[in-house]
């Protein structure tokens, strides 16, 4: 019975987790592997002519022009990791990341799904989860009467 014992207390223990904190913890990570990919592509504030010869000779993304492709791709990987680690359109935001790690893992880096497969997983707990109550989504879909909308008791429904 000690090594049950032992086993139910880490359970106890792991269960007084608190989701937001495990959500925040998710948010952040995913957010941190496309930032750090958008910033191979740019320099200040302009994209790097390599990343232009990077879409049209090696990445290849079918039904998209390359130079658009690298387009949506360097603005994505910078605005949807903002909006993730400040918790804001997360789920929209990780939609769009989703989208993307789908398209590099079928037609770029096919043999990337080691990684790809945790990407997505994080991803898919944000958007079936959402981003927890460390988010500015939860501060917004959650306001307290302070914030909400005044109903004037001569307005008709």
């Amino acid at each position: 019975m000690l090594v049950r014992e032992y086993l139910e207390k880490g359970r106890s223990l792991a269960e007084r987790i608190p989701a937001s904190v495990i959500a925040l913890a998710s948010r952040i990570a995913v957010a941190d592997v496309f930032w750090r990919s958008g910033q191979t592509k740019v320099n200040g504030f302009s994209i790097r002519e390599e990343t232009f010869y990077l879409f049209r000779e090696e990445y290849k993304v079918p039904l998209l022009p390359p130079d658009l492709a690298a387009y949506l791709s360097t603005i994505g990987e910078h605005v949807f990791p903002v909006l993730l680690a400040v918790g804001f359109a997360s789920r929209l935001s990780a939609l769009g990341l989703f989208g993307m790690t789908m398209v590099i893992q079928l037609f770029v880096v096919p043999g990337g799904w080691p990684e790809h497969i945790l990407w997505l997983s994080l991803l898919t707990l944000i958007i079936a989860r959402g981003p927890g109550a460390i988010s500015l989504d939860h501060l917004i879909w959650n306001r307290g009467p302070a914030l909400a909308p005044v109903r004037h008791q001569n307005a008709r429904a």
